[in-house]
C-alpha cells in the first residue's frame, strides 16, 4: 500500500499562494495587461485563488480564464482518449501577460502543450509560469518563473494537490 505524506496542508497553500501573487505583482507593475490563465485541472482553481489575492493587491479585478491543452499534448498516441476540458478565455491575450497557473511541474510537457495552445487565442506580450509544486525532472527546458513550493521528489513518487472541500497537498510513495 502506497504511503502518503502530508507536504502543504490548507495554511501552508494559502500562504504559498499569497506569496507567489505578491511576486507576480511586483514583477508586473503594468497591472491591467496581467491575464491569469489555468490549466485543468489543478490550476483552474489556484488561477482563480490567485486572481482574488491579485485583485486585492491591484483593487482591480483580475481577468481569469482556463485553457485546455490536452490536444496538443505531445503524448496523444500514448493515451487511450483524451479528457477534454472546457477553454473559457473572456478576454484577449495578445498584448498581455499571461500567467499560466498549474498545481505541479514535472516533465515541463504540460507547460509546453499550454503555450502551444495559448497561441491558438493570440499573441501575448509576455508568458510567465506561476506553480504550486515544482517536482524536478524536467525534459524541456521550461523553468516556473513563481513557485510555491520546491519538491525534490523521486521518479516513481506522486504528488496530489487537492483544492476544494479539503486545500492539502501530499506525495506519494510507492
Amino acid at each position: 500500500m502506497p504511503e502518503a505524506t502530508v507536504i502543504l496542508d490548507a495554511g501552508a497553500i494559502q500562504r504559498a499562494l499569497t506569496r507567489i501573487a505578491h511576486e507576480i505583482a511586483e514583477r508586473n507593475e503594468a497591472s491591467a495587461e496581467v491575464v491569469l490563465v489555468g490549466i485543468p485541472e489543478g490550476g483552474v482553481p489556484l488561477a482563480q485563488r490567485l486572481g482574488k489575492i491579485l485583485s486585492e493587491i491591484w483593487k482591480h479585478s483580475v481577468p481569469t480564464g482556463s485553457l485546455d491543452v490536452s490536444m496538443h499534448r505531445d503524448d496523444l498516441d500514448q493515451r487511450a482518449a483524451p479528457k477534454i476540458h472546457p477553454t473559457v478565455m473572456p478576454f484577449d491575450v495578445t498584448g498581455k501577460t499571461v500567467v499560466l497557473v498549474d498545481d505541479v511541474l514535472f516533465s515541463g510537457r504540460t507547460t509546453r502543450a499550454a503555450m502551444d495552445a495559448l497561441n491558438d487565442f493570440g499573441r501575448p506580450k509576455k508568458i510567465q509560469l506561476a506553480v504550486l509544486i515544482d517536482r524536478g525532472h524536467r525534459e524541456l527546458p521550461i523553468k516556473a518563473d513563481f513557485v510555491g513550493k520546491n519538491v525534490p521528489t523521486a521518479a516513481n513518487e506522486k504528488v496530489h494537490v487537492r483544492i476544494g472541500e479539503k486545500d492539502e497537498v501530499t506525495l506519494e510513495r510507492k
